[in-house]
């Protein structure tokens, strides 16, 4: 699926690929073809679970769907950057005051690039959740 494309367009396609009618469609996910029409033009704005629907019912991907029906919510939903469009581990990893503040020892320091490389974490903060929650479980 192409992120440039419109949700309307993309299930239109999908729905001709598959050789369906709107009134097919309509059926399988328990509403009025109408409905599907407007889906389609973009005069209407499904709901997650209208959109989980049409996903299992179009072989798409939900959460791709969902980014297209909700462009707005993929800010929400990639991961944080500093304001140079650094990983929230550059961030978090340069600041030293946050390690002093936190008395942030190397070899903690250390743990933390490791739990970095195994995805992105989200925020700088997150780091602290997850030094706190280390030292909570260690005992320290």
């Amino acid at each position: 699926m192409i992120a440039s494309q419109r949700f309307g367009n993309v299930i239109r396609e999908r729905r001709r690929q598959l050789d369906l009618t709107q009134e097919e469609v309509a059926r399988r996910i328990a509403t009025s073809v109408p409905y599907v029409g407007h889906l389609e033009s973009g005069k209407r704005h499904p709901s997650e679970k209208v959109v989980i629907k049409l996903g299992k019912v179009l072989g798409l991907d939900a959460r791709e769907l969902f980014i297209l029906a909700n462009p707005q919510a993929k800010m929400l939903l990639s991961p944080a950057r500093g304001a140079e469009g650094n990983s929230a581990w550059d961030v978090f990893s340069k600041d030293a005051g946050l390690r002093k503040f936190h008395d942030i020892t190397d070899d903690e320091m250390q743990v933390l690039s490791e739990v970095a490389m195994m995805g992105e974490v989200r925020s700088p903060r997150d780091f602290i959740f997850i030094l706190n929650t280390i030292r909570h479980a260690l005992g320290k």
